[in-house]
């Protein structure tokens, strides 16, 4: 699957804009019965796109409590039904962050969809409000400050609260009057907007990560006019934001655990220990010896904390190995092990931030604005960190350490309670570093009515369409072709890993999430 460039603000996405007033009044109120939304004017989105992929820029209500205020621009795109006979209606798509441009997912989807499942529906992209085309914010953050990575050491938690004061700061002083907008339920608000621009009574959705979260606000908001949702990598309502940040934590430690066992069964390949206590040995000797002195490694100098903070890559047995190899030999001054390809560490822990610091902006704005659960004390984030570093030592410092919520401006609003039954699918892989399997089981009980598609022993964040070989993907698209859950949750087994296929298939290309090791 083709990996795409959401750089369409300069392939003209906003030439066209409309006006488009509130499709929604307060928390969740119905469209004024005299609403009447102009419909979007679509033009080709780039002339190296296909024709049929169309771009709009409509407007939505910065504050949906005063529709006819300040407006923003929203970007969408679309891709039709190639069949209208058997069109069903349309699918809105978002691929997660939160921040994540969703514009280019149509092309990607309709790639990767099976014709039954393609014909059915308008495949609707968008970037959620605030984000790449749709009005864009920015907190003049530089790369140092993007990195929210900070393990939790007495003697530097003074910089840590520096750094999350000045990143609070900062984004303020950039945009604080749109801040409090860039919530998950004004982009459910948004996306019921599109519903209306479009003349369609329902929508559907695929939602990978965030984007499972922004979709069970939806079914809350919307219910009346919530079709075929599929939730694929569920974030757990239950843990807004902070606690989904602590998840990473506490879930790192079985999968480290499980890496452990994989890893002394293969001893001979890869000399990390013959039982799973002397590979975790091992593992955690490197760390002390990066404390004493970093590492040098594939052109970094890696300390303890630094190795600690790849805590995703053990949900990748047959990437952690390698790796951990790789580093051992290096510190030890030995030559590098030859066999198994090493991933570069550096995509982990230190992969250039982009030129704009817009992703990160909304990052914040959404986890900070959508609760106001953060503490707001500095000395309970150190109290939780010190805690979380002997119960969790892989990454519970990192994840309990302060953030830019400490120091936010209070939500405009409180989170959405999730109550109201909502017949969707959810659907989640057993080792997911970004969305544990924790994370989506919670998803799965607080939206009753669900059903789950579990790919037992599935490896890696985003299921559905992210493997062609996933086994979840047959339920998946039975689901969405005909409108039919499943009687009962499905628990399937997933696929191989790549390098354990008897027919040597190559790697699948997966679907661009946003996800990088810190972001969901």
């Amino acid at each position: 699957m083709k990996r795409l460039t959401p750089l369409l603000a300069t392939a003209g996405l906003l030439a066209t804009s409309l006006p488009l007033l509130a499709a929604t009044q307060a928390a969740a109120a119905p469209a004024p019965s005299d609403y009447q939304p102009q419909q979007p004017s679509w033009h080709r989105c780039s002339p190296d796109q296909p024709a049929a992929y169309e771009c709009a820029t409509i407007k939505v209500p910065l504050d949906y409590q005063r529709p006819r205020g300040t407006a923003l621009d929203l970007a969408i795109s679309r891709i039709k039904s190639p069949d209208r006979a058997k069109r069903h209606g349309v699918m809105l798509l978002n691929p997660g962050g939160p921040g994540g441009s969703g514009l280019d997912l149509p092309l990607m989807m309709e790639e990767a969809m099976p014709k039954e499942v393609r014909e059915r529906y308008d495949l609707i992209g968008f970037d959620p409000r605030g984000v790449g085309a749709s009005s864009p914010i920015s907190c003049g953050l530089n790369e140092a400050e993007q990195n929210f990575d900070r393990a939790y050491r007495p003697e530097t938690f003074p910089s840590d609260v520096a750094w999350a004061r000045t990143v609070a700061d900062k984004c303020r002083e950039k945009a604080g009057s749109v801040l409090p907008h860039i919530t998950t339920r004004n982009t459910a608000r948004d996306m019921d907007a599109i519903r209306a621009a479009l003349g369609e009574r329902k929508i559907s959705y695929v939602g990978y990560s965030y984007g499972t979260y922004l979709g069970a606000v939806y079914t809350q908001m919307f219910p009346s006019r919530t079709d075929r949702f599929v939730l694929d990598s569920g974030v757990d309502p239950q843990l807004l934001w902070r606690g989904m940040i602590q998840v990473w934590a506490t879930e790192a430690e079985p999968a480290f655990a499980r890496w452990t066992r994989w890893t002394a069964e293969r001893d001979g390949e890869y000399r990390l220990g013959a039982t799973p206590q002397a590979v975790s040995a091992t593992f955690w000797g490197l760390v002390a010896r990066a404390d004493r002195e970093p590492i040098e490694f594939q052109g970094m100098k890696l300390t303890g904390d630094d190795i600690r903070s790849a805590r995703a890559l053990f949900f990748y047995p047959q990437q952690a190995a390698p790796l951990v190899a790789a580093l051992k030999a290096a510190a030890e001054g030995a030559p590098q092990p030859a066999g198994a390809a090493v991933p570069d560490l550096k995509e982990l822990l230190r992969a250039p931030a982009p030129a704009s610091d817009n992703g990160t902006a909304v990052f914040w704005s959404v986890l900070c604005g959508d609760t106001g659960a953060w503490p707001r004390d500095p000395g309970q984030y150190a109290r939780d960190a010190a805690r979380d570093k002997a119960r969790y030592p892989l990454y519970g410092d990192i994840a309990s350490n302060i953030k830019p919520c400490a120091f936010w401006q209070r939500p405009a609003e409180a989170a959405t309670p999730v109550k109201t039954r909502a017949n969707v699918l959810t659907v989640q892989n057993e080792w997911d570093s970004q969305t544990p399997l924790v994370s989506g089981q919670g998803l799965h009980r607080a939206l009753k009515g669900s059903r789950m598609v579990l790919a037992k022993g599935g490896e890696g964040h985003g299921v559905y369409l992210a493997d062609p070989n996933s086994c979840a993907n047959a339920p998946v698209n039975s689901y969405l072709a005909t409108g039919r859950l499943p009687d009962r949750d499905v628990t399937c087994e997933a696929a191989p890993a790549p390098a354990q296929r008897q027919d040597a298939s190559p790697a699948p290309k997966p679907l661009p999430f946003p996800a990088g090791p810190g972001r969901f």
